[in-house]
């Protein structure tokens, strides 16, 4: 692994913590929202992370990472997707415009703790990934002056 490809893991991983961190932020922006463009309760979105280039198969990598071949090319995001699974919060309002019949409300299913949470997360992954890059930053200047 060269010192260019440390510097592109780290910046990778700055890249979607970042990522991340937007869509938290898009969550609890949203939180009381009731009514999107298409009429329905915004709904949480979660983002998922994959291994950038990921290799063919299990065999090849092993036999890659025991022979000391193998070395991680980052992360990268494959998708925001809709928490489905979480469900809506209903409340009851009659004297809200989105009322349903019975005067129950469908709030988003975003929990504030939960995406707070979430963010010190991908806060702290962030500053990891920034630590490492730094490091990396370090040694190849280190080995500049070594050169002198």
């Amino acid at each position: 692994m060269n010192m260019f490809t440390a510097f592109n893991i780290s910046a990778s991983g700055l890249t979607a913590q970042r990522y991340r961190m937007d869509i938290i932020s898009e969550n609890v922006a949203n939180a009381n929202t009731t009514r999107t463009s298409d009429g329905t309760p915004y709904r949480r979105k979660v983002v998922a992370f994959a291994e950038k280039t990921p290799r063919a198969e299990f065999g090849n990598i092993l036999k890659n990472r025991l022979s000391g071949y193998y070395s991680g090319d980052g992360v990268k995001v494959s998708g925001v997707y809709e928490d489905t699974e979480t469900e809506m919060n209903m409340v009851y309002d009659p004297s809200h415009p989105d009322a349903d019949e019975n005067g129950y409300v469908t709030y988003p299913n975003v929990n504030t703790i939960t995406e707070m949470t979430n963010l010190i997360d991908a806060s702290r992954a962030y500053e990891a990934n920034n630590t490492a890059f730094t490091a990396s930053k370090q040694m190849a200047l280190q080995g500049l002056e070594i050169g002198q």
